[in-house]
């Protein structure tokens, strides 16, 4: 399946180094071959959203022999014969393969974003540790291509990805600024994000890689050229990790990747943030919260909404029952 046009991020040579794999357990390291399999076999998939995902799984025939695209990007169920068996063997050394139900199923997917390849939780992620990528994924991605199209750059400049999920803000990131050979360090307080995000690090072949168990800032030290998050913004009444925002409208965690994040930026260093906001009689409730908490900084702050609609499903029941629309926005705080 074609993805999106991104730009294309540049790729070392396999012998670079990166993210050693003896920080991997033996199933991470099967995980990463899998990867690496579908790679060398021409694998691509863009992940659509849920809505779109349950609309094409309704045309798919009851059974026919899925291809590796059914396997890890429509996650179907399959039986042993539909794998190659070094695929098979591979998924099940990973403790990726559910074998509960009367077919097999994977409990993985992969998806491309450019030339990068990431690993990331089966649909539907409905597990409290599920680790989503999707079409925020590739709006986040543009945002960051055009942001550091204007960043200053420097060798060994400090990338810093809050929430990283997958790891793709940041290792796309790095990936756009390699020629600077940057530190990454991919946080998140989910254990199964960041077992994906080392994986995906090796995976993609983006050296100078640490994924830290983190609150936020917490658990990382000093100051960073560049710090990217793209946090979950929604209220959710099971509060799973990548969808429950916190507050009263889904922002309370961004206003805090923010108002934390300028106090970790180095002199001419950059915080983007893309994030959701509920818009209430014509009012950014998110914006005003930001610009009142940043005023008074020596900072450069915009903001720009990039999708006037998005999870127009949650307008049906509260909290936002009572809102015009959620937005998709970006906004970019820089040091001066």
């Amino acid at each position: 399946m074609t993805t999106l046009a991104l730009a294309q991020v540049p790729t070392a040579p396999l012998e670079a180094p990166s993210l050693s794999q003896s920080v991997l357990t033996r199933a991470d390291r099967a995980l990463l071959a899998l990867g690496q399999l579908l790679r060398e076999r021409g694998y691509r998939f863009t992940t659509v959203t849920p809505a779109s995902h349950h609309r094409v799984a309704a045309r798919k025939p009851a059974r026919s022999a899925a291809s590796l695209e059914d396997v890890f990007g429509w996650s179907r169920s399959f039986e042993k014969g539909d794998l190659p068996d070094n695929v098979l063997r591979l998924l099940g050394d990973a403790n990726a393969l559910d074998t509960s139900g009367s077919h097999l199923r994977s409990k993985v997917r992969f998806s491309t974003l450019g030339d990068q390849l990431f690993v990331h939780s089966a649909f539907p992620t409905e597990q409290g540790d599920a680790v989503f990528f999707g079409p925020d994924t590739y709006r986040f991605a543009r945002a960051l291509r055009h942001s550091i199209d204007s960043l200053a750059t420097r060798p060994g400049m400090r990338i810093l990805d809050i929430g990283a999920g997958s790891g793709a803000g940041g290792l796309y990131a790095a990936g756009l600024l390699r020629a600077a050979s940057p530190e990454v360090i991919l946080t998140d307080i989910n254990h199964t994000a960041l077992r994906f995000s080392r994986v995906n690090a090796v995976l993609n072949d983006i050296p100078h890689v640490e994924a830290v168990e983190s609150d936020l800032y917490d658990s990382v030290d000093g100051s960073f050229d560049l710090i990217v998050s793209n946090p979950p913004y929604l209220v959710d009444p099971q509060e799973r990790l990548y969808r429950h925002g916190g507050g009263e409208l889904g922002f309370a965690l961004s206003v805090s990747i923010a108002e934390q994040g300028v106090e970790r930026l180095a002199p001419g260093g950059r915080l983007l943030l893309y994030t959701g906001s509920a818009i209430l009689d014509g009012v950014d409730l998110l914006h005003e919260s930001l610009r009142e908490r940043l005023k008074n900084k020596p900072l450069r702050f915009s903001y720009e909404e990039i999708d006037p609609d998005v999870f127009g499903e949650e307008l049906e029941h509260a909290p936002y029952d009572r809102a015009d629309r959620i937005a998709v926005v970006v906004a970019t705080i820089d040091a001066v």
